[in-house]
C-alpha cells in the first residue's frame, strides 16, 4: 500500500512549489495544507525543526515521518514514486543537476533581498546579482525547451517558481534581468506552459505577492509608481 502524502505549504513559497511540481509530474495524489508562516501553528513547529515549509508528511500504516527541506523532499519523491524520471540516469549528470538546483536556491536568496528591500542601493545590487547569475545559467542551457533538452527535470521544477516571481514583477517594472539571455527567456516561456507549473500555485498568487511587496514597502513599488 502506497504511503499517504501530506504537503505542508505556504501559498507564496517557491520551495513548496518545487515539491508540488515534482508530485504533479509523477502523478502522485497528495493533500496540501496551507499555513500562515506569520502565525505558525504549534503542531507545525513540532514537526518542522527549522520552522519552514515545505514539510512532507509520509504516513505508512501507524507511523508518520516528517521530511523537511525541499530538495530532500524532491529526491524522496524521485526515488520512491513511479512516473517520469526527473533526474538523469548518469551519476555525473545527476550530480550536475543537483548543483544547478543549489544554484537556483542562491538566486532565490538574491530575489528575497530584491523584493523586500526599501533601499535603492541594495535593490540595484540585488538586481545586478540576479542578472549575473542568469548570465551563468544562459551558458549552461542547450537547445531546450527544458534545462536538459527535451526531458523535464528537477532543475526545471526549481527554476519555474523563480520565473513566476518575474511574471508579477514584469507587470510593475522592467528589471532587465533577461535582456541578454535569449535561451533563458525561451526556457521561462516553456516552463510557464507546463501544466504542473501552472497549477503549483492558486489563482490568487499575483495578488498575494503584490500584497507582500506592499507590506515590505518594497523599493520596486516606488520605482513602479
Amino acid at each position: 500500500m502506497a504511503p499517504k502524502l501530506t504537503l505542508i505549504s505556504h501559498k507564496l513559497c517557491p520551495y513548496v512549489q518545487r515539491a508540488v511540481i515534482a508530485l504533479s509530474e509523477k502523478g502522485v495524489p497528495f493533500e496540501r495544507i496551507d499555513i500562515d508562516l506569520a502565525n505558525k501553528p504549534d503542531w507545525f513547529l513540532k514537526i518542522s525543526p527549522l520552522g519552514k515549509v515545505p514539510v512532507l508528511l509520509v504516513q505508512t500504516g501507524d507511523s508518520e515521518v516528517a521530511l523537511f527541506e525541499s530538495n530532500v523532499i524532491c529526491e524522496y519523491i524521485e526515488e520512491t514514486q513511479g512516473g517520469a524520471k526527473l533526474h538523469p540516469q548518469d551519476a555525473l549528470e545527476r550530480a550536475q543537476h543537483r548543483a544547478w538546483m543549489e544554484f537556483g536556491s542562491t538566486i532565490l536568496s538574491e530575489l528575497w533581498g530584491l523584493e523586500t528591500t526599501g533601499d535603492p542601493a541594495v535593490f540595484e545590487s540585488k538586481r545586478k546579482a540576479v542578472a549575473e547569475k542568469f548570465a551563468r545559467v544562459e551558458e549552461a542551457l542547450g537547445a531546450g525547451p527544458y534545462f536538459a533538452g527535451e526531458k523535464f527535470s528537477l532543475v526545471d521544477a526549481v527554476f519555474a517558481p523563480i520565473f513566476r516571481y518575474f511574471d508579477v514583477f514584469d507587470q510593475l517594472i522592467d528589471l532587465s534581468v533577461f535582456a541578454d539571455t535569449p535561451k533563458v527567456r525561451a526556457w521561462r516561456k516553456a516552463l510557464a506552459q507546463r501544466p504542473s507549473v501552472r497549477t503549483a500555485v492558486g489563482p490568487d498568487y499575483p495578488q498575494l505577492l503584490h500584497a507582500f511587496l506592499v507590506r515590505h514597502n518594497a523599493h520596486m513599488l516606488k520605482l513602479a509608481a
